[in-house]
């Protein structure tokens, strides 16, 4: 059985031979996310490149870094060791090395956005400071566990909003890049407003680049303003590594579950991220807790789950994508129907009704497939929010569409070859169902087309037999 669930999975250019990123696709990988912040021109490229040559149905990610502050380089290039009660200064000096005396952050205006009794967490957490004194140039702070600091190291300031502009010269670069390789997504990093959306989507329409942006929430500013940011996204990502840090850990569950909801509401896909089989970086089997915490996601009604080190450094990169794809087929066939998102309506949308309808229908009646036409994905993707059991078939008039689709729960795309016709395309789908006996000719399927050619919309439904559905194909006029 073909899993529902889509698969993220992180490659680095360190580790991406095509053998490799083979493996990891034929294991059940949907898109390759590619981190930024962790790799050069050159890198981006090799992995693209190797990418496209296993199959261009796999569709590429690219993560931006965001409005990040991090500790400047050390003095000496070594690791400030700190121990519980001791006092340092701290400063907002991006050019000034960090002392054991002074240690020095990214951000300009740290020391004016920082308040007094305020926390600052150095590393993803390993390291806690408690902002004790505040001076306009400096701050004082105590340290509250043993630990070490070191150079260019994560910063977080749990709760405090810092006006730091949604995207670094760096992410500018880089998205250069993303326009010139043609990548497929844009992740951006800590959005906060939809006005940290608008900034990317003007440098991409200045690129002339249609990629698709996916917002990151990683901090409580972004799950506060969640749902101005779905008005202005492609979709999102529940990144729950920075979450865990600026959000009190007992809080992000309810939060993971929040969001998955609002996003499956809009029917915008949703992504689960941030050591979901951990372990798997170094052992060939994960925890029973990782197990759990897969099949939750996916119980919630996730539509793409992600590894991140699993696969781009560990020892069991493929590996960790089977046992992915294993936890999604045996949830997806035990769902428990009380975990259903009711999904609101959208007044007067055809296209929703539409999608709705052939959801229940295939429900009630014995639909194996539901087959839709997707010129701009819009009607797979309300199909992917219905979150029907049967398989879903968009077929599609551009490879750029059809990897879009890589993040929708349950859709399986139909890349229609340069000069194929609408009646083709249709007709190489059935059959090739037919062929791998995915569908026998007497299955009912239900289709959701358009009356008025490529790009009229969706506007109607039919439930039909498969060996019914290729004679009225055959008088199909393109």
């Amino acid at each position: 059985m073909k899993k529902l669930t889509k698969i993220v999975a992180t490659v680095s250019d360190m580790k991406c031979d095509p053998d490799y990123v083979k493996g990891l696709y034929k294991a059940g990988v949907n898109v390759v996310r590619l981190n930024t912040a962790h790799m050069d021109y050159e890198g981006l490229c090799r992995v693209v490149s190797t990418v496209r040559s296993v199959s261009d149905k796999i569709a590429l990610l690219v993560d931006t870094k965001g409005p990040e502050i991090r500790t400047t380089p050390t003095e000496d290039g070594n690791k400030i060791l700190v121990a519980k009660g001791d006092t340092l200064l701290m400063k907002g000096e991006p050019e000034t090395k960090s002392t054991e005396k002074c240690v020095c952050v990214s951000y300009a205006n740290f020391v004016k956005d920082m308040p007094l009794d305020g926390d600052v967490l150095i590393d993803d957490g390993e390291t806690a400071l408690k902002v004790i004194e505040k001076h306009d140039d400096h701050l004082v702070v105590r340290v509250e566990n043993d630990g070490e600091i070191g150079g260019k190291k994560s910063v977080n300031v749990p709760g405090v909003r810092i006006s730091l502009p949604s995207l670094t010269e760096k992410d500018i670069t880089f998205l250069g890049y993303a326009a010139e390789q043609g990548i497929d997504f844009i992740a951006h990093s800590f959005v906060r407003n939809s006005t940290d959306v608008a900034d990317v989507q003007a440098e991409l329409d200045r690129l002339e680049c249609p990629a698709k942006i996916i917002a990151k929430i990683e901090n409580q500013e972004g799950v506060e303003n969640i749902d101005e940011i779905l008005g202005c996204v492609y979709g999102v990502m529940v990144a729950r590594g920075d979450m865990g840090i600026e959000i009190a850990q007992e809080k992000i569950p309810g939060i993971q579950r929040q969001l998955i909801r609002k996003c499956v509401d809009a029917k915008k896909p949703v992504i689960v991220a941030t050591q979901m089989l951990h372990t798997m970086i170094k052992n060939p089997r994960p925890t029973r807790a990782e197990v759990t915490d897969v099949a939750n996601a996916i119980y919630y009604r996730t539509d793409a789950i992600m590894l991140s080190g699993e696969t781009a450094y560990g020892d069991y990169g493929i590996e960790a994508v089977n046992t992915m794809s294993s936890i999604a087929r045996e949830v997806e066939a035990a769902k428990d129907n009380r975990n259903d998102i009711p999904v609101a309506q959208p007044k007067n949308s055809v296209t929703s009704y539409l999608a709705d309808t052939a959801i229940k229908a295939s429900k009630e009646l014995d639909i194996k497939a539901v087959i839709t036409d997707s010129f701009t994905g819009r009607t797979a993707r309300y199909l992917a929010a219905f979150r029907g059991e049967a398989p879903v078939y968009g077929l599609c008039y551009n490879d750029r569409v059809a990897r879009e689709l890589s993040l929708s729960y349950g859709v399986s795309p139909r890349m229609m070859e340069d000069g194929t016709s609408k009646k083709e395309i249709l007709i190489k789908t059935l059959n090739k169902l037919v062929k791998k006996d995915v569908l026998s000719t007497q299955d009912l399927v239900a289709y959701l087309g358009g009356s008025f050619g490529i790009g009229g919309g969706t506007s109607f439904l039919e439930i039909i037999t498969v060996e019914n559905l290729l004679k009225k194909a055959e008088t199909i006029v393109d």
